[in-house]
């Protein structure tokens, strides 16, 4: 039986290997209907979803290539998941080598965990204890579900224009129309009522607008879940009385703070954006670029409130077949090593880069007469098609989101690889060079001058 399934397994990757020969010769048209027949849209991520280019056939450091060879330098980075710059060697190597000791247990706790986990702790401000997810969804529902455990309270608090993940409870008022802001703004049929219901909308940079929140609940509100810098509509960057009064309000009122530093963790400073700001949150989640795009994320906090998982006797489930993956806890440890090291200045490379592309985007615009308010922190930046200020979502409603798509779109045509879509960030990673930043610059350049010229900006 042994020899048979051998012989089996040889013949399957013969076949793979021909298969392989298939795909190459086939235009990107052709890949997309074959996924549309066997995936719905053809994407397993609406997001994905974007039209030209439709697929990439290779990656490394900030460049991609896709399927019909034509090559971009990547803004976009999977989402932000691309810290350090596509297929980074250490960080596959490493990977490569949790490969040749033991594979997925599911049961016990493997050095790496343990290692990944005193690596949290030692960076991460708030996190005295963390349990590690496969994704960032997962993260924000445990820690949900964990405020709510330990409040013994039914409402939560997000922001509009923040993004937690899709799950139930905060799968609500993110990219949404003017006619909606702070209403009912489900980001998915087919959610109960209840579950939306029970999460509660503010404006962000406006604690007067929490503060109403909690005098209309009072002690019925768990938590506040917020990103301390809202980048899933590009950068709004916080006030630091606003952070300070959430820290305040929620200590007054029984009520846990929790930061979604899914994004900002680790890309802005190793501790995430609570290290730059000071203010301590109770809850912590983690993810997207701590493993250099390999699945993996977190939640971390106070002990006595990590104590309440099962895993540790507590009465908050703690479940997960692939949590603390070892290839997962490989590319985290490496990657939070490598951001971490002063004597490498990861954070002092992309910062550095990150002011001279929003530089020279704001000067730019400036000498086209392109009304803009060009924002970011560290390594990311974002453009906005719009005059005044962006403290909040409100705000934000002035944009010209049509100028803001088709200025991605033209750049990605010109092989800048920027998300085509209104109120998304750009990222760049340990691998871009200020060559790549002076090329883009070019590039923009002569994007927006044609967008001055075309009317594209009315």
């Amino acid at each position: 039986m042994s020899s048979d399934y051998l012989t089996l397994a040889s013949s399957n990757e013969n076949l793979n290997d021909n298969s392989k020969e298939t795909h190459v010769k086939q235009s990107s048209a052709d890949l997309v209907a074959k996924a549309r027949t066997f995936i719905p849209g053809g994407v397993n991520s609406a997001t994905r979803n974007i039209g030209a280019p439709f697929s990439f056939s290779a990656a490394k450091g900030s460049h991609v290539t896709d399927w019909e060879g034509r090559n971009y330098i990547d803004y976009h980075a999977a989402f932000g998941a691309i810290l350090l710059g596509h297929s980074d060697d250490r960080v596959n190597d490493a990977v490569v080598n949790s490969l040749s000791g033991a594979d997925l247990m599911g049961l016990g706790v493997s050095e790496l965990e343990v290692e990944c986990a005193r690596l949290v702790a030692k960076l991460i401000p708030s996190v005295d204890m963390s349990i590690i997810t496969m994704s960032g969804t997962e993260a924000t529902m445990q820690a949900v579900r964990l405020a709510r455990a330990v409040t013994g309270r039914k409402y939560v608090i997000k922001f509009q224009g923040c993004f937690h993940g899709w799950h139930d409870a905060v799968a609500r008022n993110v990219i949404t129309p003017a006619d909606r802001i702070y209403k009912l703004d489900p980001l998915s049929a087919g959610i109960l009522d209840d579950a939306l219901n029970s999460t509660l909308v503010a404006e962000f940079n406006d604690l007067g607008s929490v503060e109403e929140l909690f005098s209309s609940y009072p002690e019925q509100i768990a938590c506040i879940i917020l990103e301390p810098v809202p980048h899933n509509v590009g950068t709004l960057l916080p006030d630091q009385s606003f952070l300070e009064g959430l820290r305040n309000l929620t200590a007054r009122e029984g009520s846990l703070l929790i930061f979604d530093e899914v994004i900002t963790g680790f890309r802005h400073a190793p501790g995430g954006y609570q290290e730059l700001c000071g203010v301590t949150p109770d809850l912590t989640t983690f993810g997207k670029g701590m493993a250099n795009g390999f699945a993996v994320a977190g939640l971390g906090g106070r002990r006595d409130l990590m104590m309440r998982f099962s895993s540790a006797g507590g009465d908050v489930n703690l479940a997960g077949t692939f949590n603390g993956n070892p290839t997962s806890m490989a590319a985290a440890i490496t990657t939070m090593e490598i951001v971490s090291n002063p004597k490498i200045g990861h954070h002092v490379h992309t910062s550095a880069l990150g002011e001279r592309m929003r530089a020279g985007l704001t000067e730019i615009t400036r000498r086209h007469s392109i009304p803009t308010i060009v924002a970011g922190v560290g390594s990311v930046f974002v453009c906005y098609f719009m005059e005044g200020e962006a403290k909040g979502y409100r705000d934000l409603l002035r944009n010209n989101s049509t100028a803001y798509a088709l200025f991605h779109r033209r750049m990605t045509d010109s092989g800048f690889l920027m998300y085509p879509m209104a109120l998304k960030r750009n990222h760049i990673s340990g691998a871009h060079t200020e060559e790549d930043i002076d090329r883009t610059l070019e590039a923009a350049d002569n994007v927006l001058a044609v967008m001055a010229k075309d009317g594209s900006l009315n």
